[in-house]
Parts: structure tokens; C-alpha cells; sequence
């Protein structure tokens, strides 16, 4: 794999918190809580550094300590952070609370610094792949989406959440993947989420040519242009923490993509990852290549 993926989205520190009894809604509830990197553009990089891939990663981080150790971190595993910005001020962050069965209750995610990010540090010219998350404001992601079309570079694009799937819409044609789960699809299309198939019919007819729906345990659907919806089982894990298993989810399909699987192959590749993921008390699991080694379980 010579050519690079350039990841362009948010970076910060996670500040997780997990119960250690079932959660009571409105009081103070025991638990443990971690800080450790995050930031769905930078765990894909992360995980996509840790994979193998040759990764460069375009966001922006504040001038403070957080924005230190996430370099640092990210590097560490692997992956191109020269081009990340450092801006005055606090490096972002994402405040989740978790039961105590690891799974997310609620969660705050101040990502005002992504506003920071100066476009013109995006070099495409060695680019496989461009993954663009949904944190970035509407200008940004539009330049990002107008850049990649300009050079050729096919476009992956995970939405976040459904506030910023809606926000970023209008970008969302003639892409190469898109992964949303069905409410984010729902909020592309204007369509309810129970017409998941229409929406990815009328993201196919946008120009999209994967749209990778994903259903949390019930697994996924792999929607390729032309072809059948192809429906994957989700990978059994014991959860110890959800966060982070979408991104690592979508930086193994990528790693297989970019090695020549097809896209079937590459999500059955995701699910391993995402299930791994959720087993590590890690947002991104440090032994990831070396997890997605072991024989699946079924």
C-alpha cells in the first residue's frame, strides 16, 4: 500500500465514566472514569495506524496538555499527525456516561475547536482514500468533499450523529461509502427510519455507491450499488465499553479495502474489529492487528 488515507475530522480527549451498578437517572451514581484520546476522525486514523495502513490525519487541537497527549498517542500508533493544527485554546472533548453494562447512556461532545482546522494542510495527491467524519462544519466538509471529487480520491463519510448527518446532507452524493446507522441514514433523506431500504435506494440514486448501514447488535447491511443488500451478523462480544467501535469498525474495512477485499469481505473484517473494540476497556484497543489475527468465534 503506497498511497496514503487522510483522514480529516475531530480530535480530542474522551472522558468515559462507567457505572458499577445499574445506573439511577438524576443522582450521583459510583463507577470509574478513564481519560484517554479520542475523536472519530482520529480513533479511525488510530486504528487504521495500528492496522497497517499508511494514514495522515487533518484536524485541529488546542495548545494545552490534552492536545500534547493526543499527538502523541496517535502517533504512537502509527499514524502521519503533521498536519494536524495546533490553535490556541482547549483541545476538544467528549464526555460520556456508560451503564454498567458498558453500554452509552448519554453523551457531551464539544468539538467547537474542529472550527480551527485550515483546509489547505489536506494534500490529495498521494490519497487512496479520503475519510471525512461528520464533526466538521458545513464549509469545511464541503471543501473537503469539492477537493476529493477535483483530484479523483474516492470519498468514505461517517455522519456521527444524526444532528450532523442532517447538517451535512446536501454534501452526501456521488461518494464512495457512507455509514450511517438508520436514524443518521433517516436524517439524510428525510425519510423514516423504518424505510432504511428507500433511503439507501435514494442515496444509491445520489450517486453513492456503498451505503453501509449499521444496526449495533443486530449487524449490518453492505448496500452496493446494483447488487442485493447483503445482511452481516454482528461479530458476539462480551461488552466492557461501546465507545469507539464504529470507528474501529469502519478503519478495518478500510485496511481491507485498500489490500483488495471487496466490501462484503472488508465489513465482515469491521464487525471483528467492532467486537473487539468493545471487549477493551480502550477507545482504541492497542492490540488491534493483533485481535483481528485470532480465529473468529462464531
Amino acid at each position: 500500500m503506497s498511497q496514503w488515507v487522510v483522514v480529516v475530522g475531530g480530535t480530542n480527549m474522551d472522558v468515559v465514566a462507567r457505572t458499577s451498578a445499574p445506573l439511577v437517572a438524576a443522582t450521583s451514581n459510583p463507577g470509574r472514569t478513564r481519560i484517554s484520546p479520542g475523536g472519530v476522525g482520529r480513533n479511525i486514523a488510530a486504528c487504521l495506524g495500528l492496522l497497517g495502513a499508511p494514514v495522515r490525519l487533518v484536524s485541529a487541537v488546542g495548545d494545552d496538555a490534552f492536545g500534547d497527549e493526543a499527538l502523541r498517542v496517535t502517533a504512537a500508533c502509527g499514524a502521519d499527525v503533521g498536519a494536524v493544527r495546533r490553535v490556541p485554546g482547549a483541545t476538544g472533548t467528549y464526555t460520556a456516561v456508560l451503564d454498567d453494562r458498558g453500554e452509552l447512556v448519554a453523551a457531551v461532545s464539544d468539538m467547537a475547536i474542529v472550527d480551527e482546522l485550515v483546509l489547505d494542510t489536506v494534500h490529495l495527491t498521494d490519497a487512496a482514500l479520503v475519510v471525512l467524519d461528520g464533526n466538521l462544519a458545513h464549509a469545511q466538509a464541503a471543501r473537503v468533499v469539492a477537493a476529493a471529487a477535483a483530484a479523483g480520491v474516492p470519498l468514505a463519510f461517517e455522519p456521527v450523529s444524526v444532528a450532523k448527518a442532517a447538517r451535512l446532507a446536501d454534501l452526501v452524493h456521488d461518494l464512495f461509502l457512507v455509514t450511517p446507522n438508520a436514524d443518521e441514514v433517516a436524517a439524510l433523506t428525510g425519510r423514516p427510519a423504518a424505510d432504511w431500504r428507500g433511503s439507501v435506494a435514494e442515496l444509491h440514486d445520489r450517486g453513492v455507491e456503498h451505503v453501509w448501514l449499521r444496526q449495533g447488535s443486530a449487524g449490518s447491511w453492505m448496500c452496493s450499488r446494483g447488487a442485493e443488500p447483503v445482511h452481516l451478523a454482528a461479530t458476539p462480544a462480551t461488552v466492557v465499553d461501546v465507545t469507539g467501535a464504529g470507528d474501529a469498525m469502519l478503519a478495518a474495512w478500510v485496511a481491507a479495502w485498500l489490500r483488495g477485499a471487496d466490501p462484503v469481505t472488508a465489513a465482515r473484517l469491521g464487525h471483528r474489529a467492532a467486537a473487539a473494540t468493545v471487549e477493551s476497556p480502550s477507545t482504541v484497543r492497542p492490540d488491534l492487528a493483533d485481535a483481528l489475527r485470532e480465529e473468529p468465534r462464531c
